[in-house]
């Protein structure tokens, strides 16, 4: 089933393009965390979503990165946050399967405001 819901997500409309970020705050050891990245993350970059917002991963294990401390209130891992400009657009808590993943990610995205929208030129093969 994944090959086909993956050449289904590849070739989807066009989603905005804008300048963000998806950070994956992670622990060590977080069995959920590695089974996102084994089921989705090997390919996220190479989606319209991955373009738009590539990963950034962030351990929950370490300080805060200094250009992320206004992030509050991140206490589970996997949490995703969709980030533009300094300001949390949404997040996903937890890892509940590919699918549900591009479910949610699929309703973050679509939360993007207006005058931030911008087509992409070209869709990602």
């Amino acid at each position: 089933m994944r090959p086909l819901f993956l050449v289904l997500l590849l070739t989807a409309a066009p989603l905005p393009a804008f300048a963000a970020d998806l950070l994956l705050f992670e622990a060590r050891g977080c069995y959920w965390c590695d089974r996102w990245k084994d089921e989705v993350g090997d390919y996220y970059h190479l989606t319209r979503e991955g373009h738009a917002a590539p990963l950034r991963v962030v351990s929950l294990d370490r300080p805060t990165p200094p250009d992320l401390t206004w992030v509050r209130g991140v206490r589970a891992s996997p949490t995703f946050v969709l980030v533009d400009r300094g300001r949390e657009i949404g997040r996903i808590v937890g890892y509940d399967g590919e699918q549900a993943f591009w479910r949610q990610m699929t309703g973050i995205m679509g939360r993007i405001p207006a005058p931030l929208r911008h087509r992409i030129a070209h869709p990602v093969p």
